[in-house]
């Protein structure tokens, strides 16, 4: 009996030991000496790269056309609204550039923004400027001018796998800057609806609002992503958060820091995921990739050859994963960008080198003769938009303040899908319908989850 108690002692110590034994191994030896595994040594070196932002703006309320009417207003009785309302916010940033004063965060933090107010780890506080923003990445930079920054330096962030120690570093609900740990959880997540062209890490390093913009790093801290949403219906960290990778990141950084703006590349080719099912019937083995289902006449994927049923599994030497992977690679390249892509077509492989083209847009000097519309540009609808693939018509992309079709309640991204209950298949149709017609214009009109019929007289 004794014996067998004390196997049951010895046994248990050795399990404790090697829980114990398994715990210290997770950990990362960073302290001088080895003698208190801790993240300290690391994140005093990077935390000045991380900033607090606050910022001040208003935004243009959104209202029913028809409260615009006098006659409306007038005959219903509907008192004058206001217009616009102040609006703040608190987020974060990281230095990207020290030398010039970059700071990386998201576009939600200084969208609508009059005023951009930069605060350092140190104290010191400095008025931004915007350089640029991409609201379909969700990733903003601005500048501040300052002397003795430091920037975080960049890890490649296509090499990460999930099970990566991963610290997230912010300013939660404007609480000042506050660190947190975690794992990577996954990878490429997409379909969220959290950006446009999403290519997410998912962490449960705890992100909170005010942590957006701000960094994700590993134990060498290294810069791996932008924190920028939440998965939660509380509003609280449940242990499932989004960063935008920064190699990803980079490219968006890129283009707005040359060039102010993102000019998104077209390619002119609807896709959707290779399925094994989609694989078998195509007798090819892959199980990544995508397919085209659709390609648009006079496109650049036209012009290269590119037919529906092409399956993309590679672009510039690039595996594929899914539609939402092909996009995001098309999209974050610029107009004349030269894309080299391996198809499987009829089950034999072909190289195909495509021409990255810029969006047909129309205006009135492309072909639209009608004063009711002038002011306005219209193009076909673009490839990131919620409605390609599911809508016909066109979608605006410019409109002047003064002008007609703006009075009688027409915005930006807006889908014209009929002119005077016609339907609008495409631009080319939208051109010659409406330089027909010499009288007032009724346009049916999509804009999000709803419909409205406009005039303009």
């Amino acid at each position: 009996m004794t014996r067998k108690l004390n196997f049951a002692r010895h046994w248990l110590l050795n399990c404790a030991l090697l829980a114990s034994y398994g715990a210290w191994a997770a950990l990362p030896d960073l302290a001088a000496g080895g003698a208190v595994p801790s993240l300290a040594p690391m994140l005093e070196r990077i935390t000045p790269a991380v900033v607090n932002i606050s910022t001040q703006g208003h935004v243009q309320l959104q209202t029913n056309p028809l409260f615009n009417d006098p006659f409306f207003r007038r005959f219903f009785n509907v008192p004058n609204a206001p217009q616009e309302r102040k609006t703040q916010s608190l987020g974060s940033g990281v230095i990207v550039d020290a030398r010039r004063g970059l700071v990386a965060t998201n576009n939600h933090v200084i969208a609508n923004a009059d005023q951009i107010m930069v605060r350092l780890n140190d104290g010191r506080e400095f008025e931004a400027k915007l350089v640029g923003a991409d609201p379909e990445t969700d990733v903003a930079v601005v500048q501040i001018k300052g002397t003795n920054l430091i920037a975080l330096p960049m890890a490649n962030s296509d090499r990460l796998r999930v099970g990566d120690f991963a610290v997230a570093i912010g300013n939660p609900f404007g609480l000042g800057q506050t660190v947190t740990s975690g794992i990577i959880s996954a990878l490429a997540r997409s379909g969220l609806g959290i950006t446009g062209y999403e290519d997410l890490i998912q962490t449960d390093a705890s992100i909170n609002p005010g942590n957006s913009g701000g960094a994700l790093v590993n134990l060498n801290g290294e810069l791996i992503g932008i924190n920028t949403a939440i998965y939660s219906q509380s509003g609280g960290n449940i242990g499932i958060g989004f960063a935008i990778p920064i190699n990803m990141a980079n490219q968006v950084i890129d283009q707005l820091v040359k060039f102010g703006e993102v000019n998104r590349g077209f390619l002119g080719a609807e896709m959707q995921n290779l399925t094994p099912d989609l694989a078998a019937a195509f007798g090819i083995s892959n199980v990544h990739g995508a397919v085209l289902v659709s390609v648009i006449s006079g496109s650049p994927a036209e012009q290269a050859g590119l037919r529906a049923g092409d399956v993309v599994t590679t672009v510039n030497g690039k595996q594929v994963r899914d539609a939402s992977d092909l996009r995001n690679q098309v999209g974050l390249m610029r107009v004349g960008d030269v894309l080299n892509l391996d198809v499987l077509r009829d089950g034999k492989r072909q190289r195909v080198n495509a021409t990255i083209g810029s969006r047909q847009v129309a205006s009135t000097s492309n072909g639209i003769k009608s004063v009711r519309l002038a002011g306005v540009s219209v193009g076909d609808i673009p490839e990131d938009s919620p409605g390609y693939g599911r809508l016909f018509g066109v979608m605006v992309y410019e409109i002047s303040q003064r002008s007609r079709a703006f009075a009688a309640g027409l915005r930006v991204g807006d889908i014209i899908t009929a002119v005077n209950r016609q339907p609008i298949e495409n631009l080319r149709m939208f051109v010659e319908t409406v330089t027909q017609i010499q009288g007032q214009l009724l346009l049916r009109v999509q804009r999000g989850n709803q419909g409205a019929f406009l005039v303009i007289k």
